[in-house]
């Protein structure tokens, strides 16, 4: 009987018989071998469910959104939502409720079933079997994910502990200079460091390398240019090979609903149309979206709050002789020796935190800030904690 090298794959009964009587089954593709399963933040339901958490009294520092939920229009909007119609597959009143706020063309944006499905259609898209891609780690696992989908080779460049974090312009061009990839992914803030990388220095990488397309992740910049005056983004550059992702579930509270928009040249705009599927953004997403963006009361409101709380959350770590990690926005890294034991030490309290192993860190938690309360009761279970291992 052959053997199957997929471990997800188990014999089944049917199937074709080859010569010989063998059995030979579906096969997936070969590159499905090396695709990595992706962590991510989030209670999981069904490991709640084995804890005998209640999910409403659990409180999830996993998750890197507006603690304080979406704008009230939104929950208005989407009770006017007719459910029997098809939405618009263009998702144009999204769009331009996009390029108002955002000064550029509709024909520069693409909106899409949450950052990550635009990840995948640049990978459609642009990456082809035996391609390299590059990526700016630690980072989302999803970058890696999707390039391995497609066959490509994965080089990365990793910042080091020892500098902050802190991205290398020279390092990066290096290895830039050696592998020339097609198509390079970095996330600014990063996740899940919260450092920056400059316009000046991803625009001169950019014109340096002018075949390959730069994947620009700035899923939480709204949440660092509140307290960054001036910061600029990549959009701004306006270069025929950068690609700007966003998501509209983290500041604007509409995870559950999944919506993110990319900003790109129009021929690169074409290209995610081209190989997205039809009515990939559902109707009540984008209502949910288009209603989320009238309200930029709430998201001042939102931010500022978010801020003065991580603050005082991060003076709190400090009083426990613990060390945040600097950031740019409103999670950090905190060492704590072994990530995944303090994270199951937490979850008996339905307090969830993100055990960074998979991004290679394993010695870090990744705490995002919630509401003040939310904070203090995580400060003092850790207080607790702490006195009991001593």
């Amino acid at each position: 009987m052959r053997r199957f090298p997929f471990p997800f794959m188990a014999e089944t009964h049917g199937g074709t018989v080859g010569i010989g009587g063998t059995t030979v089954l579906p096969q997936p593709k070969s590159a499905i071998a090396n695709v990595p399963f992706v962590t991510h933040g989030a209670a999981d339901p069904a490991e709640l469910e084995a804890w005998g958490l209640d999910p409403e009294e659990v409180v999830d520092f996993s998750v890197n959104d507006n603690p304080y939920g979406p704008s009230p229009a939104v929950t208005r909007a989407l009770a006017s939502v007719p459910a029997h119609r098809y939405p618009d597959r263009e998702a144009r009143a999204l769009r331009r409720a996009l390029s108002a706020r955002l000064g550029v063309g509709p024909e520069r944006i693409v909106a899409g079933n949450g950052a990550s499905e635009l990840l995948w259609l640049v990978a459609l898209g642009y990456i082809r079997s035996r391609d390299t891609v590059m990526i700016v780690g630690p980072t989302f696992g999803e970058y890696e994910r999707v390039a391995r989908l497609m066959g490509a080779r994965v080089q990365f460049w990793r910042a080091r502990a020892e500098t902050g974090f802190a991205v290398d312009p020279d390092g990066v061009a290096a290895v830039l200079d050696t592998v020339r990839p097609a198509v390079v992914f970095l996330c600014t803030p990063n996740n899940p460091t919260g450092t920056l990388v400059p316009t000046d220095v991803i625009a001169r990488w950019a014109r340096a390398h002018p075949a390959c397309l730069f994947v620009v992740d700035e899923s939480y910049f709204e949440f660092a240019a509140y307290r960054l005056a001036g910061l600029r983004s990549a959009i701004e550059l306006d270069l025929d090979n950068i690609l700007v992702i966003r998501s509209l579930t983290k500041l604007y509270g509409l995870a559950g609903l999944r919506l993110g928009y990319a900003v790109a040249p129009p021929q690169v705009v074409a290209v995610l149309h081209r190989v997205a599927p039809p009515w990939h953004v559902n109707a009540v997403a984008q209502a949910a979206g288009v209603a989320a963006l009238t309200d930029e009361a709430h998201v001042g409101r939102s931010l500022a709050r978010v801020w003065d709380a991580c603050d005082k959350f991060r003076r709190g770590l400090e009083t426990l002789g613990l060390a945040p990690l600097p950031s740019a926005t409103h999670f950090f890294l905190l060492d704590v020796g072994d990530g995944a034991a303090w994270r199951r030490r937490l979850l008996r309290y339905g307090l969830v935190v993100r055990d960074c192993a998979s991004f290679g860190l394993p010695q870090y938690i990744r705490l995002a800030t919630r509401r003040e309360e939310e904070n203090e009761r995580l400060l003092a279970t850790l207080a607790r904690e702490r006195r009991r291992a001593t």
